[in-house]
């Protein structure tokens, strides 16, 4: 049977078209099918990032407090309020890239200890050290400071957050010696009241003494 050229050409038409969007349907299917399977390579990537045998508490704690670099003027203001020497211990909570334990080092002589969860921060930190040639006087720890033994500490430097502070606190009133200077940078700890708070560049600086303990 011969067809007329138009009614042959409108069949083809036809087929591509129908092609056409069953080549479309697959092509969601398919995209909806792998959104619902789970990225293996990624799952691997981020558990491979976590050091062998921590803990979930650990790696939640990671995340309690942001990296935010202590502004150089504060810096000097906090271990100016603290009367920083050369015959101190001075221990630094969350260091960081280790500025205020290497500053002190540098100006005043200081012997320091700084506490970081972050690996990443504690090899910086430690490289910073170098180059400002205070190693010898400096170490950094990948710790968790609630886990940190800090009693032989003369000075006590903090950037944290206000619960994370107030967490801390009984760990300083039990673990430091009467007379330890305490700075906390931005935020206080609750009912302990400070001796001085003073501004900087719109920042806050409080600062303690650990009172005798109670009979």
């Amino acid at each position: 049977m011969k067809l007329h050229p138009l009614l042959r050409l409108l069949i083809v038409g036809t087929g591509i078209v129908s092609l056409g969007i069953v080549g479309c349907d697959q092509q969601r299917n398919f995209g909806a099918d792998a959104g619902q399977q789970p990225n293996t390579n990624q799952v691997e990537t981020e558990t491979s990032g976590t050091p062998q045998g921590a803990t979930t508490e650990t790696q939640a704690r990671a995340l309690d407090v942001p990296y935010v670099p202590t502004p150089p003027a504060v810096v000097e203001e906090m271990l100016q309020i603290a009367n920083v020497t050369g015959d101190d211990i001075l221990y630094d909570l969350g260091s960081g890239d280790g500025r205020i334990v290497i500053t002190a080092a540098k100006k005043f002589g200081t012997r320091g200890v700084g506490v970081d969860i972050d690996p990443q921060r504690v090899q910086e930190a430690n490289q910073n050290a170098q180059e400002a040639g205070v190693s010898d006087r400096v170490k950094f720890r990948e710790e968790d400071l609630f886990e940190t033994d800090f009693s032989n500490a003369t000075v006590v430097t903090l950037y944290l957050l206000p619960e994370v502070n107030l967490r801390l606190r009984p760990r300083l009133l039990e673990q430091l010696k009467p007379g330890t200077r305490v700075v906390s940078h931005q935020f206080d700890m609750g009912d302990w009241k400070p001796e001085k708070v003073v501004e900087v560049e719109g920042r806050t600086i409080y600062y303690w003494v650990v009172p005798e303990k109670a009979s």
